[in-house]
């Protein structure tokens, strides 16, 4: 069994295609999409079309819960005006039929892997999906958000950094972001220009975690972003470089 894992799409369709032409070499079993799909990025509705086509099982991410009822919020800098202005611009392309799709999204989705392996599958955690989970989470605070739940592997997006780490028996894994991965490098923040994702597999009983950085380009990218007549689209472009 071979599955792949991808999150935080954020409306990106260039880093989206860039990662399903790798899936089309790597022919997973299954693929599971861990939320927020729509917000920030350029291409709003051509991800949810897209999305639609692959009949993937996909989890109700915090930006995702967010489009039911997208009310503003308060803005402490220009920096964070601009960012809410993009998510409202993004909220306002959609459409019945694309938040009847948003609608279909489920808290969390689990499968069984074989030898009483299994994966459950979350946004921010299983309790709630604008919980955080990174490296640095403490075990108390990893109790309280994962305690009541049991999987082998527990996956989840929502921090935009791959990650792998032990929690317990179980093995908690990140994927990344497909459509905003995010990292610092001497203290500046930037979007790499790649693309974000993983591939588990389970094959008698033998777990394995793959992690997948996609190149992306950036002047298609940027072409998508003038087309699409986001607003602030030059603010939106500027961190998107490798360091």
């Amino acid at each position: 069994m071979r599955i792949a894992l991808l999150s935080d799409i954020h409306g990106n369709l260039v880093a989206l295609e860039a990662v399903l032409r790798d899936l089309e070499t790597e022919s997973p079993d299954a693929v599971i999409c861990l939320g927020d799909v729509v917000v920030t990025g350029p291409q709003p509705r051509q991800v949810i079309a897209a999305l639609q086509e692959l009949h993937w099982p996909i989890v109700l991410g915090n930006t995702d819960a967010w489009l039911f009822d997208p009310q503003p919020w308060t803005a402490n800098n220009e920096e964070t005006q601009r960012l809410l202005e993009v998510e409202l611009w993004s909220a306002l392309q959609l459409v019945a039929e694309d938040l009847a799709f948003l609608h279909s999204f489920r808290p969390t989705i689990t499968r069984e892997l074989g030898r009483d392996q299994s994966l459950l599958c979350y946004h921010g955690s299983p309790r709630d999906n604008t919980d955080f989970i990174g490296p640095m989470t403490t075990v108390e605070e990893l109790e309280i958000m994962l305690g009541d739940y049991e999987a082998t592997i527990m996956a989840g997006g929502h921090t935009h950094q791959q990650m792998l780490r032990r929690y317990q028996s179980s093995l908690l894994v990140n994927p990344g972001s497909v459509g905003m991965p995010f990292q610092v490098i001497n203290g500046q923040s930037l979007n790499p220009l790649w693309a974000e994702y993983a591939l588990i597999s389970s094959v008698n009983g033998k777990l394995q975690v793959d992690f997948r950085r996609i190149p992306i380009d950036l002047a298609e990218l940027r072409e998508a972003v003038v087309a699409s007549g986001m607003p602030h689209a030059d603010w939106w472009l500027k961190d998107w470089r490798n360091g």
